[in-house]
């Protein structure tokens, strides 16, 4: 069963009452609207809305949904996940591990392509630049949980996991990249 539920307007007045409709709080404003909806966006009609009460002009709200990556303006999967790609985290216990083999290993798993989500709803695949978890490489990003040490096989219960809707951040051991 999928968390997506309809944002409603009560809902993001709410949101922005809860930073005192303070123009200063755009982005925190956004990054709740988003988590809100239910599929890691900020829809146009709520961005008109945020426009309208913080007295923002539009074409600002939209140079920061377009600017941060973080931000989306067409919705995703529930569970966003991003893979990272620098260097340094696919070289873990003096193994390096290719990017693309972990690309590769999330995409089999997800049955999607990076930039794709799932005919489901649940799943988003994205590349990223560094977490700032390199020890732990090669890691992806859900949510605000980082998960490391990946293997195709860890990869693949990650995957299952999201789709069950049980995904829980669990002590990832540092082992080397298998391919």
């Amino acid at each position: 069963m999928s968390n997506y539920r309809e944002l409603t307007e009560d809902a993001v007045l709410q949101i922005m009452a809860g930073y005192g409709n303070d123009p200063q709080q755009l982005i925190a404003v956004l990054l709740d609207i988003q988590a809100a909806s239910g599929r890691n966006y900020v829809d146009r009609q709520w961005a008109e809305l945020v426009a309208r009460v913080l007295g923002v002009p539009l074409s600002k709200i939209f140079d920061v949904l377009t600017f941060y990556a973080m931000f989306s303006v067409t919705p995703r999967g529930e569970y966003l996940i991003e893979i990272c790609q620098s260097a340094p985290c696919h070289f873990g216990d003096g193994q390096a591990c290719d990017a693309d083999a972990v690309v590769g290993w999330f995409e089999a798993a997800a049955g999607i392509k990076v930039g794709q989500t799932s005919t489901d709803g649940k799943i988003t695949l994205a590349r990223t630049s560094c977490v700032g978890a390199c020890e732990i490489g090669p890691v992806a990003k859900i949510g605000d949980d980082v998960f490391g040490s990946l293997t195709k096989e860890k990869v693949k219960e990650l995957i299952k996991r999201c789709r069950e809707g049980n995904l829980s951040h669990t002590q990832n051991e540092v082992s080397p990249c298998q391919k």
